[in-house]
């Protein structure tokens, strides 16, 4: 069983049946016909029995190893996700979230797989990175208030309408029209606005594409070494195991040498 489930075949399988029911669950929602949407329907159920097959394949396989991968867990809460009765009404909403499946593919792809692991494995740097960017944005947003209080209060009334506010500026987004009503009462504002998007948007905002990118590496680095100690390990193995036939090697040719002496010295005696 162990082996089916690891076999390249199913893997690719099971990815083919991933990828068709995220195209199914798309066209679901452009479709008005009742009964393309019946059928539509069908064929997510039929999906669905499949993706509880196989689970249930994997799960026997690989007995308690399977809950130990988280992996393994994400699947089984994809799909379990699934099984909820539509009935339910406090748990309907959740039927919604059947395009999760299609998350799977991270699960079946092993290059996506590395590419989420390295996310994961940046967390912790992307943590404090996120804890200099709040302490930033808080920071120039008492700044902004004291200064453009009166000034633009649609835009820097209170603390919070100025965190949005600079959080918008942060992001690009129609930040010129929130720096042209500063500036048309106050000159010299755009020294604010261009400071606080250099800090922000060109440094701090790309510190977590370097946190990202290190983690990646940090991964792939502890893959090659991973690789190297099993290549180690598999010279070494080599080299007891032609040792070890070389001393067979050794105890045949006495072995087959040791009658013929005995038979040598006893015609001899004779």
């Amino acid at each position: 069983m162990r082996d089916l489930v690891e076999a390249t075949w199913f893997s690719r399988a099971v990815l083919m049946v991933i990828v068709a029911n995220a195209l199914v669950l798309g066209v679901e929602t452009s479709i008005a016909d009742p009964t393309v949407d019946l059928w539509l329907r069908r064929v997510d159920t039929v999906m669905l029995w499949i993706f509880v097959v196989e689970l249930c394949l994997r799960i026997f396989a690989h007995g308690r190893k399977f809950f130990t991968d988280p992996w393994s867990i994400f699947d089984l809460l994809v799909v379990g996700i699934a099984l909820v009765p539509a009935s339910v009404d406090s748990l309907s909403a959740l039927r919604a979230l059947r395009i999760l499946r299609a998350l799977r593919v991270v699960n079946a792809v092993p290059s996506m797989k590395r590419v989420v692991n390295g996310l994961v494995a940046a967390v912790p740097g992307m943590g404090s990175v996120g804890a200099l960017l709040m302490l930033v944005l808080y920071v120039s947003a008492v700044i902004a208030t004291k200064l453009f209080r009166d000034i633009a209060p649609g835009y820097f009334g209170n603390l919070g309408t100025t965190l949005f506010s600079l959080f918008q500026v942060m992001t690009g987004e129609a930040w010129p029209d929130i720096a042209d009503a500063v500036m048309a009462e106050m000159p010299g504002a755009w020294i604010f606005f261009v400071l606080f998007i250099l800090i922000v948007s060109f440094a701090v905002l790309n510190l977590f594409i370097a946190v990202i990118v290190s983690g990646m590496e940090s991964l792939e680095e502890e893959l090659v070494e991973h690789d190297k100690e099993d290549d180690a390990s598999n010279a070494a193995l080599l080299t007891e195991i032609r040792a070890i036939r070389t001393e067979l090697a050794t105890l045949r040719a006495e072995r087959d040498g040791v009658p013929s002496h005995l038979d040598t010295s006893a015609g001899g005696a004779n």
